[in-house]
């Protein structure tokens, strides 16, 4: 079973999880201040997104740019993944190709721990992917802890690129924050994903 066939009950299920609903993970964001590209991106590339509504589309041209803005706007080295094959436990359905990936490493030709985020883009119904997200965030912890670089938390998006909720995976933890994060004003935006990384 990939990641795209969990739902939030099966995966709570299979990996004997506890779900906490009523979390805020980012009550102090400190505002990152986009460059003229991201803005200039943006504003060219949000109307054609949200008229083309596919998740490619909303991908391609809005999540990936805010995505590499993170990487120019932080000093900390990043790399970052997009439909790559991350296949960490094929048995119990861990395998497939997250929608993007952020790894604290610059190794930019393959995918190396330690796994930090990931971000599954969605149409218009957010809630239908947090289980395939919080899969893909189970795998990232398995794949950290095999490679000696385990951290405390991996953390998780689900997106239509103009709304995102962002979840935590701690221990045996999945909270999934409370409020969806609106894509404006970006530099909220850019901030969370700046102390995330951090």
């Amino acid at each position: 079973m990939p990641y795209n066939k969990f739902d939030l009950e099966t995966l709570a299920v299979e990996f004997s999880l506890e779900i906490s609903e009523d979390t805020s993970l980012f009550p102090n964001i400190q505002p990152v201040e986009p460059g003229d590209l991201l803005k200039a991106t943006l504003e060219e590339n949000i109307p054609l997104a949200t008229a083309i509504n596919t998740e490619k589309a909303r991908g391609e041209l809005i999540i990936f740019p805010i995505l590499l803005e993170v990487k120019r706007r932080i000093n900390i080295p990043i790399s970052i993944f997009s439909g790559k094959e991350f296949n960490v436990d094929i048995v119990r359905g861990l395998n497939g190709n997250p929608d993007f990936l952020i790894s604290r490493n610059r190794e930019q030709f393959f995918i190396t721990a330690p796994v930090i985020t990931l971000v599954e883009a969605k149409n218009q119904d957010i809630n239908s992917g947090l289980g395939q997200c919080g899969a893909e965030m189970v795998a990232a912890q398995i794949y950290n802890a095999k490679k000696n670089n385990a951290i405390d938390s991996v953390f998780g998006c689900v997106t239509t690129g103009v709304l995102w909720r962002f979840l935590r995976l701690e221990n045996q933890t999945l909270s999934i924050d409370k409020v969806e994060i609106s894509l404006e004003p970006v530099e909220r935006l850019l901030g969370l994903f700046s102390q995330i990384i951090k």
